[in-house]
C-alpha cells in the first residue's frame, strides 16, 4: 500500500504583491487616481477590515476590484484609523461635569507606521508588471513614495487575511 504525504509548506506560500502607499490623500480620491492610472476599477467594498487592538477596534476602509480576464483581485487597504474615545473625568461640580475625547491612531499592519495606504495584488503570478505599476503610480501628484513591501517580514500577516 501507497503512502501518500501533504506538505503543508505548500499552504505557506505567500500568493499576493503588496506596496506601500504614502500619501495625503483620501481613499475615495486615491482610488480615483489609480482607476485613472491603471486599467482597474477600483470601487468602494462593503466587506471593511476588522481589526481588533489593545487599543479598541477599527474598520479600515478597502476598495477592491477583480479582473476575470487575469484573475487577478486587487485592493486598496487603509493603514491607518483614528478610534475616538470619550472618558469622564471623576471631578465633577456643581455646574459642569468635563468630559474630553482622546483619539488614538490604530494601523492595520503596525510595523509600517508611516504608511497610509496598501495596494494588495492577488494571485499574481507573472500576468502583472509590477515595476511598470509602481511607474505608473509614481506620476500620481499626491503620492509622496510608493514602494514594494517584502512579505517575510511582515508580523500581522493575519490582517491581510480577508
Amino acid at each position: 500500500m501507497a503512502i501518500h504525504r501533504l506538505d503543508l509548506d505548500e499552504f505557506d506560500e505567500i500568493d499576493y504583491y503588496l506596496m506601500a502607499i504614502h500619501t495625503s490623500l483620501e481613499d475615495y480620491r486615491l482610488a480615483y487616481f489609480i482607476n485613472k492610472n491603471l486599467p482597474i476599477n477600483l470601487s468602494k467594498s462593503k466587506n471593511e477590515i476588522h481589526a481588533q487592538t489593545k487599543e479598541g477596534e477599527a474598520n479600515f476602509s478597502r476598495f477592491y476590484y477583480y479582473d476575470s480576464e487575469k484573475a487577478i483581485s486587487w485592493n486598496l487597504i487603509q493603514n491607518k484609523n483614528e478610534i475616538i474615545s470619550v472618558s469622564t473625568n471623576d471631578f465633577q461640580n456643581l455646574f459642569s461635569s468635563e468630559t474630553s475625547e482622546v483619539s488614538t491612531t490604530i494601523h492595520l499592519l503596525p510595523e509600517f507606521k508611516k504608511v497610509d495606504f496598501f495596494l494588495k495584488i492577488d494571485n499574481s503570478d507573472e500576468a502583472v508588471d509590477f515595476s511598470e505599476i509602481q511607474q505608473q503610480l509614481n506620476s500620481i501628484e499626491s503620492i509622496a513614495a510608493i514602494y514594494a513591501v517584502d512579505t517575510n517580514k511582515i508580523k500581522s500577516k493575519n490582517n491581510l487575511i480577508f
